[in-house]
């Protein structure tokens, strides 16, 4: 239940209650004051009847007395006169059925003047002489009882024994029908009853509209403003109502907060813009220095591979070079002897091998330390580990590591930078090499299979001193690292995991239970979606 309503409900609440008391005590006010005027008839008739009876009594003229109340007592609304004797008794009824019977003192009609005691009282004022009835065949009657006093005049007369300290001697009671006045009192009670109705209606109707036109209408633009300022919608202001008191201060303290809100809101929209374009820019920057890291790192590892593969050109380029000074002293003036044709062929033909070896160990150089904009394409992931291992194998002989190769043939293929893999791989295959110096016997194990449904996986692992637990959770930071100083900065590994998670993939590192470290990286089929990178600048 709203609170217009509930305030609508209360205010109707108070108004019917009112409304309601109003005209109960309207009510009571008109059947008092029409009693009140009945009683006075009654009153004034009821002396009348004692006066005659003074007088009657006083001439002795007793008959003459009833005769005049049958008479009275015949008018219509007039339904009993009866008089009683100070002792109780009624000397006279218009219903001859109660004449000679005589009542208590306690009886309702001596009641009125023995209070208290069986001494009765000598002045009664008219209110206690009054009292409604409920009539027997229906309907009210209203019984006025009349004390009839022992005047001077009728003490002192010879003709009578009440002495002059007797007080009361008797009482007249009239019994008046009241069908007439409580008819009148229901056609007030309906006009009261309809006025109460129509002035509840209208006080409603009035409360109503002012209510809904200083309070509900104003309230629900305030709601629907809250709304539109909950929703970010600081255009349209909210109205003020006018001579709505408090209603028209919320409203303009409203429109103020909006005004506010609403300039708030293009600040923080405009600092959101800035801070958008320098993030932006910031992003760019570390894209760029990241390229640059990856870029660092894969020279680092040339650097590393560089007296390893000058030894591995040299031997090929001293045998090419021994090959060609026996084919300088095969080959005579007039050419080729006849029976060493055969020797010259097949010293051409190392030489032609040897060179292409010497040819691919270079190419593999030079694709591994070429920097290019990233850009994925199929790769067989068997064979960028077969020429990394190619790069690196007389690093492993130097360092007599035997690599032991267990490769899963009819792996899909992987959507990759082949550059960057091969670099990912390159730093494992070092690091392992690295690991395993001092270890008499170091055998490095190479594994590569489908982990799941388009995943697939290589295993490096190797049985050196492996890692520190204590270094397990850091070793993929930026220039952490576990080799001594001078060996390395930390940055193979942290680049390495940053080339994985760039191909939506995965590294994990652990201590192997043999012993030594083992790094598995796995890497969906499908590739992660590849993100803008920055163009290189120039400094």
């Amino acid at each position: 239940m709203s609170l217009v309503t509930k305030l609508m409900a209360a205010l109707i609440v108070v108004v019917v209650v009112v409304a309601v008391i109003s005209g109960v005590y309207t009510y009571k006010a008109e059947e008092k004051q029409l009693l009140k005027l009945v009683a006075m008839g009654a009153d004034q008739l009821s002396r009348g009847l004692t006066s005659s009876t003074w007088h009657g009594m006083l001439a002795d003229r007793r008959q003459d007395v009833y005769q005049v109340m049958e008479t009275v007592a015949l008018q219509h609304g007039i339904d009993r006169i009866r008089m009683f004797n100070r002792d109780g008794l009624i000397t006279f009824s218009t219903r001859e059925a109660e004449a000679n019977t005589r009542v208590s003192t306690r009886h309702e009609t001596c009641a009125m003047c023995h209070v208290g005691g069986e001494v009765p009282l000598d002045r009664v004022a008219l209110s206690s002489r009054l009292r409604v009835m409920e009539r027997s065949e229906g309907g009210r009657s209203l019984a006025i009882a009349t004390p009839i006093y022992n005047e001077p005049s009728c003490s002192e007369a010879s003709c009578h024994a009440h002495p002059a300290t007797t007080k009361v001697l008797g009482v007249v009671e009239i019994d008046l029908d009241l069908a007439a006045a409580d008819a009148e009192l229901a056609t007030i009670q309906g006009r009261v009853l309809f006025r109460v109705i129509v002035e509840a209606a209208l006080i409603c109707l009035l409360v109503y509209f002012f209510v809904r036109r200083f309070i509900s209408k104003p309230i629900q633009q305030l709601i629907a403003g809250t709304q539109a300022v909950g929703q970010m919608d600081f255009a349209e202001p909210v109205p003020v109502p006018p001579n709505s008191g408090e209603v028209s201060e919320l409203a303009k303290s409203f429109n103020v907060m909006r005004e506010r809100l609403s300039a708030a809101q293009n600040e923080i929209n405009e600092f959101t813009q800035r801070l958008e374009t320098k993030v932006e820019a910031r992003t760019r920057e570390l894209k760029l220095a990241y390229e640059k890291l990856q870029q660092s790192d894969r020279l680092a590892s040339l650097g590393q591979l560089s007296a390893s593969v000058a030894h591995e050109i040299n031997n090929p380029i001293a045998g090419v070079l021994n090959l060609a000074m026996l084919m300088q002293r095969v080959m005579k003036d007039d050419g080729v002897p006849p029976g060493r044709v055969a020797d010259f062929r097949r010293y051409l033909s190392q030489v032609i091998i040897e060179t292409s070896r010497v040819g691919r160990i270079v190419s593999d150089l030079l694709s591994f330390s070429r920097r290019s904009k990233p850009q994925r394409a199929e790769s067989d992931l068997n064979e960028i580990i077969r020429a990394t291992l190619s790069l690196a194998s007389h690093k492993l002989k130097l360092s007599n590591v035997a690599v032991d190769l267990d490769l899963a043939g009819g792996l899909p293929a992987v959507l990759c930078d082949r550059s960057q893999i091969q670099q990912v791989a390159l730093n494992l295959v070092m690091n392992a090499a690295e690991a395993m110096q001092g270890v008499k016997d170091g055998v490095l194990e190479i594994a590569s299979g489908a982990a799941s449904e388009g995943v697939v996986f290589f295993r490096v692992s190797d049985n050196g001193e492996g890692i520190p637990p204590e270094s397990l959770p850091r070793i993929f930071d930026p220039f952490f690292t576990t080799k001594a100083e001078g060996k390395g900065v930390g940055l193979g590994l942290a680049v390495s995991y940053g080339i994985v998670q760039a191909h939506g993939g995965d590294i994990e590192a652990k201590n192997a239970a043999s012993g030594g470290a083992c790094f598995t990286v796995t890497l969906p089929v499908k590739g992660a979606p590849l993100a803008e990178e920055p163009q290189a600048r120039v400094a």
